[in-house]
């Protein structure tokens, strides 16, 4: 398996990621429709915007959040997110 430390996710440009009043909610729009975000997902996913390595990722949320320990629910997100092809 591949060190994913390097790795900068960055969303896609066939999605966009905003909130929707209606949902109260963040939202990923794409051309085949939409999905209501959670809080941590919009949150992970708004971070996404290939200037931070996960290290940082997790660091920003982590302090965010005054928490520790998300390292690895922040990468099971992230690959899951890279599965659904959101991410680059």
């Amino acid at each position: 398996m591949s060190d994913t430390s390097e790795l900068r996710p960055k969303l896609k440009k066939l999605f966009r990621l905003q909130w929707e009043p209606a949902q109260d909610a963040h939202v990923l729009l794409y051309p085949e429709g939409m999905v209501k975000l959670n809080q941590s997902a919009a949150q992970i996913l708004l971070r996404c915007d290939g200037t931070r390595d996960l290290p940082t990722l997790v660091a920003d949320l982590e302090q965010a959040f005054n928490t520790t320990g998300l390292d690895a629910d922040v990468r099971a997100f992230i690959a899951g997110a890279q599965t659904r092809g959101w991410l680059e």
